[in-house]
């Protein structure tokens, strides 16, 4: 089902203890040949299974060239967003809380990440439990805050019974609206720091930032937000958008570019292939 890479995995009593501090240990989820049966954004060609195996081996590498721990798993599904490792759960600094996903298709995935949390000595912070949905790209944590976006994906019991999750760790919750067709909040917004928040602006209300220092993109460049962050100020960026990169790098955020564009193409971000399991 799975593979390790690097070093064995281990947990000490903290995993996430800050939302944007040292990446340490992730989990990412290996495409399958479904990724070339997804439509792709408006005015792009259809993903290739070959380049995107090649360009997700290269993600791994590259995080571990910075020092984070990584743990690979095999797709077992059919959905062709199966890759997109960060709906499946959201981790807390003592435990995980597993999502309730909103396609039919890809409910399964979060059990066999459950049975991979148990392998791992990951501890279970409480899920969202049915009729609730919630995918995890919708959920964005900056500093001691929870922003979750609200669109076409997820429903109201999911946001709240997540809510009252988030809050027994000590975070509040803040509701983002989305624009229509935006695949999901990480896609278009990213914690660049405790107090920073990337985003584009057309695809979101900004208003749900205050109290937070924001750079926004310009158009045509908003999903540039869908950074992983690597420790604070330090982050993972897609490659194609190089304006929104050069923009973060004028703002003091040191930018590493990859080619993840077989993703770029389905509207898939770096910030949502993988799953966080521990930060310091």
């Amino acid at each position: 089902m799975s593979a390790s890479h690097g070093h064995a995995v281990g947990f000490g009593p903290r995993l996430v203890a800050s939302a944007t501090g040292r990446l340490k240990a992730a989990l990412l989820i290996r495409p399958s040949r479904a990724i070339e049966s997804a439509a792709p954004l408006i005015g792009e060609p259809g993903a290739v299974y070959a380049r995107a195996l090649e360009q997700h081996d290269v993600l791994r590498k590259t995080l571990e060239y910075f020092g984070v721990e990584t743990t690979v798993v095999e797709s077992r599904g059919d959905d062709p967003f199966e890759s997109n490792a960060g709906d499946t759960a959201v981790l807390f600094e003592d435990g995980a809380a597993l999502m309730r996903l909103t396609p039919l298709s890809r409910r399964a995935e979060v059990d066999r990440i459950e049975a991979e949390f148990s392998r791992l000595d990951v501890a279970l912070a409480g899920h969202v439990s049915a009729p609730g949905l919630l995918d995890g790209n919708d959920v964005l944590l900056a500093g001691r805050t929870a922003f979750v976006g609200t669109g076409a994906r997820g429903n109201a019991l999911g946001r709240s019974g997540f809510a009252r999750l988030a809050q027994a760790h000590g975070y509040r919750t803040v509701e983002v609206p989305l624009a229509e067709g935006v695949p999901a909040l990480r896609a278009v917004a990213g914690a660049v720091a405790h107090d920073t928040i990337v985003l584009g602006a057309d695809k979101l209300d900004a208003a749900a930032f205050a109290g937070f220092r924001t750079i926004a993109l310009e158009r045509g460049e908003e999903q540039g937000a869908g950074v992983l962050v690597l420790n604070e100020r330090h982050v993972l960026s897609d490659l194609r958008y190089r304006t929104a990169f050069s923009t973060m790098r004028r703002a003091g955020i040191t930018v590493e570019a990859l080619d993840l564009y077989e993703f770029t193409k389905l509207g898939i971000t770096p910030s949502m292939l993988v799953l966080a399991l521990r930060r310091e």
